[in-house]
């Protein structure tokens, strides 16, 4: 028998999202995709820092980067804290990132 699942881990939680290119851009499609983040990383966005306003994504080699986001280092972490302003890997389908690369 299946344990009940917790309902605080039931519910989806939007991490970072840019509010304000909506009033600067024009959007046509929105993407939703999952990134790739180290462990530190992952419990910085969990505390609720972090920024995608100035970040943008671009394709290289096939691939999805997001680039320029902030993810601040880890207040409790260690000497082996992640770099805050690295690119991080978009986690898309390939037609999603054909149609992505063709509309760029």
């Amino acid at each position: 028998m299946a344990r009940p699942v917790h309902p605080e881990f039931d519910k989806t939680k939007v991490v970072a999202e840019n509010r304000r290119a909506r009033f600067e851009y024009f959007i046509e499609e929105k993407y939703e995709a999952g990134i790739c983040l180290t462990g530190t990383e992952v419990k910085s966005l969990r505390f609720g820092e972090g920024s995608i306003a100035e970040a943008y994504a671009e394709v290289k080699n096939g691939e999805v980067w997001l680039v320029n986001s902030n993810v601040p280092e880890f207040s409790h972490g260690n000497r082996n804290n992640h770099v805050p302003k690295r690119p991080r890997k978009l986690l898309l389908k390939e037609r999603q990132i054909a149609k992505f690369h063709g509309a760029v």
